[in-house]
Formats: structure tokens, sequence, C-alpha cells
């Protein structure tokens, strides 16, 4: 029993470890502050562990109540229950379980069956007369994880089912994002062709005015002229917007699982609420939120642990086998004379393959340097897009401000000028020039706005889902 005691200890102690060094976490500089804050920019450095995360705050993906926009709500979650590139990136997460599922069977023992019959005067060995063999076994085959090789590969599979998470939530995340920009460049087209309607509609009429003046001799023929090239230039830009409106129709449909349809809009552009306030966060939070990150670093884990499983390769496999069953020379006589069994183990180990196996080491280990330096790239390009993001913000804000200065003024300069030109104080080129600077102004008014409401929609998925 004391012997047996030390054995199993031993046994024990063997098969708590394993090859290879656990993962202890990636080191990276990250700012206390974003730029765009009244924070003085410093750095430090933090040690990430996916380990130490908060779940709740990574499965937390609801889209966020900031536009108030039912129509935009609506489009957002047909696209999360329909959208066909996320359901497959959900396949993906099926597939990864199922390979934790295969590669965990690997450390259990495999148990199976055989039944043969045979007629010769060889059994391992020649007899002196030719005998008929019947056999049914059972059979139990069981390679002891001694160095922790099915292990290690079983924190790979874990890793590569976080990953496909991870993949997942990015493209909820982006098509959430995607979703939203479209639609807001649907409204920003609906709003030019408004436009354009409306300034056709002005000129249209203006022209008239100017045939009939042009017939009682007011004027000279080129104020016709020109009137008519102007009507021209609305009538011209029509059938662009009505185009893009379509194709814009078409993209948004197809985003949401839908045929291409016309589609429903909620709150107009010029409506749509700026009272929309820039997040308060830190940035470590990011490396927590991210699914970009989230998903470099289970990578990383997923590299780690297959430097292990390629390190045990080098070291003997040990396994355990077993066999039950009957034999017999007759098939009515099977079991007659007891049963039949064996048990037996069996050591393999490498000594000489001209340094395959530890060129395989290598490689793993060279897989996880790249992984490193994937993973602080892809934390840079984080950062760097939540940058330009409130950069867009802070800028679009301010530039917004201006456009809708310019479309007042512009708007009341073409007033008067209209005035004046009927008033014979100027001439009609004057109202032309203010005529097309008020509709560029509205253009311009509708395309910031639309920048700045796809920038926020683009901030909630650079800040990982929400803040």
């Amino acid at each position: 029993m004391r012997k047996l005691l030390l054995i199993s200890l031993g046994l024990l102690s063997l098969w708590s470890c394993k090859s290879g060094q656990n993962y202890q976490g990636a080191e990276v500089t990250i700012p206390d502050q974003y730029r765009f804050t009244d924070t003085t920019y410093q750095q430090q450095f933090a040690l990430v562990n996916i380990d130490s995360l908060k779940v709740d705050s990574l499965v937390n993906i609801k889209w966020f109540d900031i536009f108030k926009d039912p129509v935009l709500d609506l489009l957002i979650q047909k696209a999360l229950e329909n959208n066909q590139d996320l359901a497959i990136a959900a396949e993906n997460i099926q597939q990864a379980q199922s390979t934790l599922v295969i590669q965990r069977s690997q450390m259990l023992p495999t148990i199976g069956y055989s039944a043969g019959a045979s007629r010769g005067n060889y059994a391992g060995l020649v007899l002196p007369n030719t005998q008929n063999v019947f056999t049914g076994f059972g059979t139990v085959n069981w390679e002891i994880d001694f160095w922790g090789k099915y292990r290690r590969l079983n924190e790979a599979a874990k890793a590569n089912i976080l990953a496909s998470e991870q993949g997942y939530r990015a493209t909820q995340l982006s098509l959430m994002s995607t979703v939203a920009a479209s639609y807001f460049q649907l409204l920003e087209y609906k709003l030019r062709l408004e436009v354009s309607n409306q300034t056709l509609t002005l000129r249209d009429s203006m022209e008239n005015i100017i045939e009939e003046r042009l017939a009682k001799g007011i004027i000279a023929e080129i104020d016709l002229n020109q009137a008519q090239i102007q009507s021209a230039i609305a009538a011209g830009s029509i059938p662009i917007w009505e185009r893009l409106i379509a194709q814009t129709e078409n993209q948004i449909s197809v985003l949401v699982g839908e045929l291409p349809q016309e589609i429903e809009i909620g709150t107009a552009l010029i409506d749509q609420s700026l009272d929309l306030k820039i997040p308060e966060g830190l940035p470590s939070q990011l490396l927590a939120r991210r699914p970009d990150i989230l998903f470099a670093e289970q990578d990383l884990i997923a590299s780690n642990a297959l430097i292990g499983a390629a390190k045990a390769n080098r070291l003997p496999n040990i396994s355990l086998t077993g066999l039950l069953g009957v034999a017999g020379s007759e098939f009515k006589s099977l079991g007659s004379g007891g049963a039949a069994w064996n048990l037996g183990g069996s050591l393999f180990g490498p000594i000489f393959n001209w340094g395959a196996l530890q060129r395989q080491v290598d490689i793993e280990e060279s897989r996880t340097r790249q992984a490193v330096l994937n993973y602080e790239r892809t934390v840079l390009e984080a950062f760097r897009e939540v940058e330009n993001t409130l950069v867009n913000i802070t800028s679009l804000r301010k530039e917004l401000i201006a456009r809708e200065a310019h479309v007042k003024a512009a708007v009341r300069a073409m007033f008067l000028s209209q005035e004046r030109y009927n008033q014979g104080v100027t001439s009609y080129l004057e109202y032309l020039e203010s005529q097309r600077q008020a509709f560029d102004s509205q253009l311009n008014f509708a395309g910031t706005k639309q920048e700045l409401l796809s920038s926020y929609a683009q901030l909630y998925k650079a800040l990982g889902g929400g803040w």
C-alpha cells in the first residue's frame, strides 16, 4: 500500500505539471486620458489579462438610447436578428465550441470494441494444426497527459471560443454602426432632394416671371438664358439624389436581411437632436470593451498555450491499454473457457528527429511573438480610431454652427437680392449668385450634420459598444 501510495502521489505530481509557461498578460502603454480632454496627457503601463475582466461589461451589446429615433432602433434590431454576416459569425462560435469538445475528449480514455474471425495455423506463432479463431472484445486506450500537452491544447481551444465570441461582438458593433451611418446618409440624401425640389420650384417660378418681362421688353434675353441654366442645374441634381436614395435603401435592406425595398424614415435630418454628450471614460476601459483587442489577446493566449503543447511533444508519451472479452475456436463456444483479458502500458518518446520537434517549438514561439506585436498594434489602432472620432465630433460641431449661420445669411441674402432685382436696383447675375450660394449652403449643412451624427455612431463602435 505504501508503494502504491507513493506511485499515486508521483503520478499526481506529474499530472499537475504542464510544459510551457502560463499566460501572464500583455503589457501595453496607454494614456491616462484621451487627447481631447482637459486632463494632461500622460502615459502609463497596463498589464491586461482576460481572466480579470468583468464578463458583464463584455456582453452588454444593447444599442444606446442616444438618437431617440424609433425607426433607427427598429432597423438595428432587425439587422441583429436577420443579418447573414452576423449569423456566419455565430456559426464560428458553434464550430469553436465543438472543437473544444473534441479537444477535451483527447484527455479521456477511448473506449471501443472489436470482433473478428479467422482460420489458419498462425496466431502469434505457428500452430501444429489449422484452427478457427473467433474473438469479441471491449477495448480501452488512454494516453496519460503527464506533460500537459492536451491541457495546453485545451487552453488554446478555450481561447479560440472566446476569440470567436469577440469576433461575433465585433460584427455586431460594425453592423450597428453601419446601419446607423447608412440611415443618416439616407436622411441626408432625402434632405438634399427636398432642397433641390424647392430650389427647382423657385427657379421655375422666377423663369416664368422673366419670360413675361422679356416679352414686354423690360429685360434682355441673357437674363432668361441665365434663369434657364439655373433651373437645369437644379433639375439635374434631382435624379442624382433619387438614385442615391434608392441605392442607400437597397443597402439598408440587405443589412437588415431583407430584399431591396423602400425604407421608412423617422425623424428628419434637420430635426435630429444634437443634444448628445461625449462619454466620460478612462482609456484603460477600452482594453476591456473593444472586441478586436480582446480577440487579439485571446489569439495571444492560444499561441502561448501551443508553445507548451509543442514542448510536450518532445517528451515521452505514456499510454495504458486494456482488453476484456471472449475468444474461442468455435463461435458457439465463445466464453465457455472464461473471459479473455489483457492489461498493458507503453512508453514512446523521440530520441533523434533531426531537430524537427525543436523547430516546431521555435515556430510556436515566433507565432507568439507575432501575436504580441499584433496585440500591441491592435491597441494602437483602437486608440487612433477613438481619438480620430473624438476630434471629428469636436470639429464637426463647430463646423455645423458655421454651416447653420451660412444658411441663414445666404437665404436672407437671396431674398434681399430678389427684392433688389425686382426693383431694378441690381443685376440678375447678383440674384443668381445669391441663389446659388443659398442652394449650396443648404446642401453643405445637410452633409455636415450627417457626418456629425454618423461620427456619434462611429464613437459607439470605437469605444467597444457604448460608454
